[in-house]
């Protein structure tokens, strides 16, 4: 179940990895790092990582960025997220309560997090049942704003338009909140 994956540390990555046949490296135990200090609501897709990792100096080549995503999702310590912008980002996979799904615009890319514990509690409910070990349970849902679906969308939307709460500078990631229905 997804309720320790966000306190690895080290050690534990170490230990995980050599139960699986891996060593812990110092570029899988940066990254890992990257990602735990990551500001709520940020998620880095593998090209974002890179650079961010050549800003800092860090000798990491593009890809063993992209081993390590890979590896690390299917240890269930990352998520994968398919938001609006066409390719895959990644957050720490976080536990409950903290766990969280995503909202996404289609139009302005706009993502909203919200936690909702019945998506959880049906998704851990559904692994149990079929005997499996559930490393993460995620919904995305993609929708339109308001001012995109004022605004004519999808046919009589000029196709340079950019929603104005993205030009006002809120963050492309908020969070909502969702009420909880009783299981």
């Amino acid at each position: 179940m997804v309720t320790d994956m966000a306190l690895y540390s080290p050690a534990s990555l170490r230990s995980e990895l050599h139960q699986i046949g891996c060593r812990l490296t110092p570029q899988r135990e940066t990254i890992l790092k990257v990602f735990q200090n990551l500001p709520k609501g940020n998620h880095l897709s593998a090209e974002d990582l890179y650079t961010l990792l050549q800003e800092r100096g860090e000798p990491i080549s593009l890809s063993t960025v992209y081993r390590s995503l890979k590896l690390m999702t299917r240890m269930g310590i990352l998520r994968e997220l398919e938001l609006a912008e066409g390719h895959k980002h990644y957050e720490i996979n976080q536990p409950y309560p903290h766990h969280h799904h995503h909202l996404v615009c289609v139009q302005c890319n706009r993502t909203m997090e919200f936690i909702n514990s019945s998506i959880l509690r049906i998704g851990i409910k559904q692994a149990e049942k079929e005997s499996l070990h559930l490393l993460d349970c995620q919904l995305t849902i993609h929708a339109v704003c308001p001012e995109a679906l004022r605004r004519g969308w999808p046919s009589l939307l000029p196709s340079n338009w950019t929603c104005s709460r993205t030009l006002a500078g809120l963050g492309m990631v908020e969070s909502v909140e969702a009420s909880t229905p009783s299981a």
